[in-house]
């Protein structure tokens, strides 16, 4: 008998549409063959399957049976056909009835005594379950929330493959899950770090603020203990909170490569990923024989901090200049392109030579005019002229390091940051933009137009750092979003004027 189970195949960080088509013979000897493209993974889970089956009181089907996993052009891999399969396999010889199944997506792999394990890639497939048009989808319980996420559609936790086969049959009611989306986003605005936590270092805390404000990419230089990791690690405290549709497309990625934690439903906050320097340019761009996401697309929506920039390998350094352009990764292999999303803000982290001390006032630098200019070079220029601001993080004196008082604080930077990105969502509305960084030359010279004063500001600073003309568009762009900060409605000159001096290392590096 033919029985069909419909299921979720992941082709990236996205989920198609998977029939498992299961026919069960009536003769021959005891043998289960998958064929639809399948990886080792999914050829293994006939024997899960088989031990699964027999090990709740059923009876695995003593005859030849054939499942299909189809569209068979995809490759299918993991352990999330098991539960499908086994399903398929009782439904073909009559152990499942009722109409539940045709309306119903099933995935979760299985152990040998019938459990339902996690597996990944359940965001996704919820998804698609709704978009296709299909009312219930069975999932591991310990993906359940993770799957609740989605509206408009009924999630069933499983445990066991008793469970769901009770279920389908109507002899098991099984309650949805439900997940108060209100309260995952409430419990996720809450952070134990501050910037008033450091001490000084105003300027480069208005530097991160107009940074974070406009989703502008951002250097700090500085020597050893400054504060630069510091400074970093609070950045996300000031960051606007994600929207629902920024966080499903956040989640979606970390789902596809089992990155999220149990009993978490959601990336209610801003990613945060720090690669180490020694990190490969696949690691960081995303790569493989079946394409997936790296760092830069795990960080979609958040932050990518690179500290000790210049260790990176050059060529390395070199991959991620087109997805910070672009928003987005193209890998291409034999087998097909893939895209995967990758709108990140950058922040990097770097000492001005390679001992660290060529700008401390009370260290001497031991490093030649060589060896600093050998280690400034590493950052080719196209790359720097894609980092829209940098700043240089001073030595902290000892009074101010003893001092009392604290410094300006993450709630007041990042009531000035939501401020300035709700009117930037005002101004485009119309357009396929949120911030100021993602303006391209069209909409930089309709936004972002000077007065005299400024444009002069400007002529001269073109001809004495030798500006781009990139860098030029950076430097528009960084005074639009220092105006929104002030909320006026046109850009002043000393609004240019503060977006050049963030530019001044051009000359330097």
């Amino acid at each position: 008998m033919l029985a069909r189970i419909y299921s979720g195949a992941m082709v990236g960080i996205d989920a198609v549409l998977c029939e498992v088509e299961v026919d069960v013979g009536k003769g021959g000897f005891e043998r289960s063959t998958i064929v639809g493209l399948p990886d080792v993974a999914v050829k293994e889970s006939v024997e899960r399957v088989r031990s699964a089956v027999n090990n709740c009181g059923y009876e695995y089907p003593k005859a030849s049976s054939i499942i299909n996993l189809a569209p068979a052009d995809i490759k299918k891999e993991g352990p999330c056909y098991d539960l499908p399969i086994a399903l398929g396999m009782l439904l073909g010889q009559g152990f499942i009835v009722g109409e539940k199944v045709a309306q119903t997506v099933v995935m979760g792999e299985l152990a040998l005594d019938g459990r339902v394990r996690s597996i990944r890639g359940v965001l996704a497939t919820a998804i698609m379950t709704r978009e296709m048009g299909f009312k219930t989808i069975i999932v591991p319980a310990d993906n359940a929330k993770e799957a609740a996420v989605v509206q408009d559609i009924e999630v069933i936790p499983v445990t066991s493959l008793t469970e769901a086969v009770g279920f389908l049959n109507g002899q098991l009611p099984l309650e949805p899950v439900e997940v108060d989306i209100d309260a995952v986003f409430a419990q996720a605005s809450r952070y134990e770090l501050d910037f008033a936590d450091v001490k000084c270092q105003e300027s480069v805390k208005r530097a991160l603020t107009v940074a974070a404000a406009g989703n502008h990419n951002i250097l700090m230089i500085g020597p050893p203990g400054t504060g630069k990791t510091m400074l970093t690690k609070r950045l996300p405290t000031i960051m606007p909170p994600l929207s629902l549709q920024e966080s499903l497309e956040t989640t979606r990625i970390h789902s596809a490569l089992g990155l999220l934690k149990k009993d978490q439903p959601l990336l209610a906050k801003r990613p945060v990923r720090n690669p180490h320097h020694s990190a490969s340019g696949p690691s960081l761009v995303g790569g493989g024989t079946v394409p997936r996401p790296g760092e830069l697309s795990l960080a979609h929506n958040g932050l990518l901090f690179l500290d000790e920039f210049p260790e990176f390998k050059r060529s390395v350094l070199e991959t991620i200049r087109q997805p910070l352009e672009d928003g987005c990764v193209t890998i291409s292999r034999a087998a097909g392109t893939m895209t995967f999303p990758a709108s990140i803000m950058l922040i990097a982290a770097m000492n001005p030579c390679p001992c660290g001390y060529l700008t401390d006032p009370k260290r001497k630098c031991k490093c030649t005019p060589n060896q600093v200019e050998r280690y400034l070079s590493r950052i080719s220029g196209p790359l720097l002229d894609r980092i829209d601001i940098h700043v240089e993080v001073p030595t902290v004196p000892f009074r101010e390091l003893s001092a009392d008082h604290s410094g300006t604080g993450s709630a007041e930077m990042r009531e000035q940051v939501v401020k300035t990105r709700m009117r930037q969502q005002q101004r485009f509305d119309d357009e396929d933009i949120l911030t100021n960084a993602r303006m391209n030359s069209r909409q930089v010279r309709h936004f972002c137009r000077l007065d005299d004063a400024g444009h002069n500001m400007v002529k001269q600073a073109v001809y004495e750092l030798g500006l781009s003309a990139r860098a030029y568009d950076k430097v528009l762009k960084i005074a639009r979003t220092i105006a929104d900060l002030e909320d006026v409605p046109d850009i002043q000159s000393h609004h240019v004027a503060e977006a050049i001096q963030y530019r001044r290392l051009d000359r330097n590096l």
